[in-house]
């Protein structure tokens, strides 16, 4: 039923991913899917804020992130399970929703964390990610 499994994934919070994450490796190993774990590095949206770091900040944030996805994969993500790890740069919810349609997923799981009042019911990118697929998400409390 999928083939293409998008997990996406907040190294800031892994305890709080791993719901999620057992939940993807599950569906990954009932239907023979490949699972593309993610991770999103973002911007700083204003260049104004931008200026404040040194030049190759957001590189090395980058390197550091594909460092912990892999470290986090490798404790995570059972070694039968096919995967491969992307680091996605901006906007979180435009980076998952972008990914799914270039690793063409059929499914994207990710993690809802606990709704401060303002979130309502799901948080901010979770909801957008929600709003704006083209295909089915799965968010995991």
């Amino acid at each position: 039923m999928y083939k293409d499994i998008l997990l996406a994934v907040d190294l800031g919070h892994a305890e709080a991913e791993m719901r999620a994450v057992e939940t993807a490796v599950e569906y990954a190993r009932a239907f023979g899917s490949r699972l593309h774990v993610m991770t999103v590095v973002p911007d700083y949206g204003m260049s104004i804020v931008g200026g404040f770091f040194p030049k190759e900040h957001e590189q090395q944030a980058i390197k550091l992130a594909n460092e912990a996805l892999h470290q986090f994969t490798k404790q995570h993500v059972p070694d039968d399970v096919k995967h491969r790890h992307i680091v996605g740069h901006g906007s979180i919810y435009r980076e998952i929703l972008r990914y799914a349609d270039l690793v063409k997923a059929d499914l994207i799981v990710l993690s809802a964390k606990r709704p401060s009042p303002e979130d309502y019911l799901i948080g901010p990118n979770a909801a957008r990610v929600v709003r704006h697929a083209s295909i089915s998400v799965l968010v995991v409390r």
